[in-house]
């Protein structure tokens, strides 16, 4: 399949990693609508009258689920009757096994990709290293404290940056139908190590608190967080303690031919912009 002469649709194209997707492939010279409920093509998950006008003519898609479930393979099937030929479906590690409470809109994205009769691969990444500075643990390392119960298992953080090269080089190559890649990056951190290589590049100090399950859910709950996210994070966290994030993988080199970036390279970049200051 190619894309050439027709247009790819990225939804959540405003969002951590289709944002940066829809700039590699316009930089590639790729026609790209950047879809989200805000974008420049509108998007909404829950008004079906947004959905055929943005994948009229579209020949892959990249997507970028919410997290209900429901209306993901209503909207594949749409797509697939207009014509798209190829989705790549961003999902997690460890998607598998988190159970009801955590990622059942992405588990929805890889059915429905699966039995879409057209080309697809998924791509599971690991915790991004733009959580530490875009959302989840921002304000946290900003008040110079990260508290999480990681159980001490390490995580493989990877780069948006790297998920988006690859998930820009699966949207216009062929060969990867059918594959499920598992995006790690280089090296597995214990959190507190990584707290640490984040403290290191601000320049002052910030600590990694270990909390029980019970803990984390109460913290969440003083600070206000809704029930159904203190049950997702826990859900994750779980998933995690169990080691199914834990393992690293080649997955990055295999698809765009070199390593993934480090999060001590990552932390580097970002520190000069006063994210942590």
């Amino acid at each position: 399949m190619t894309t050439t002469g027709k247009d790819i649709l990225v939804l959540g194209g405003t969002g951590k990693t289709g944002r940066r997707v829809v700039r590699r492939l316009r930089t590639a010279g790729e026609r790209v609508r950047a879809a989200s409920r805000s974008g420049e093509v509108r998007f909404d998950w829950s008004d079906p009258g947004t959905w055929e006008p943005a994948v009229a003519g579209a020949a892959a898609v990249y997507l970028m689920t919410p997290e209900d479930p429901g209306p993901v393979a209503d909207f594949v099937g749409r797509a697939v009757a207009a014509g798209v030929g190829r989705f790549v479906a961003l999902s997690g590690r460890g998607v598998e096994h988190v159970g009801p409470d955590f990622g059942q809109g992405m588990a929805a994205g890889e059915r429905a990709v699966r039995g879409s009769g057209v080309e697809w691969t998924v791509i599971r990444p690991n915790n991004f290293h733009q959580n530490f500075d875009e959302d989840l643990w921002h304000r946290p390392l900003r008040s110079g404290r990260l508290a999480l119960p990681t159980g001490g298992v390490p995580e493989p953080f990877v780069d948006a940056e790297d998920v988006a090269e690859v998930a820009a080089a699966l949207l216009t190559r062929d060969g990867h139908h059918g594959r499920v890649y598992e995006l790690s990056g280089p090296e597995a951190l214990p959190w507190e190590a990584a707290v640490g290589t984040i403290a290191r590049a601000a320049g002052r100090p910030i600590r990694f608190v270990e909390l029980t399950p019970e803990e984390y859910a109460a913290e969440l709950r003083a600070e206000g967080w809704p029930e159904e996210s203190v049950a997702g994070l826990g859900a994750m966290f779980a998933a995690q303690r169990a080691g199914h994030m834990a393992a690293l993988t080649d997955d990055v080199r295999r698809v765009i031919g070199r390593e993934p970036r480090g999060l001590g390279v990552y932390a580097a970049r970002v520190a000069p912009t006063g994210a942590w200051s």
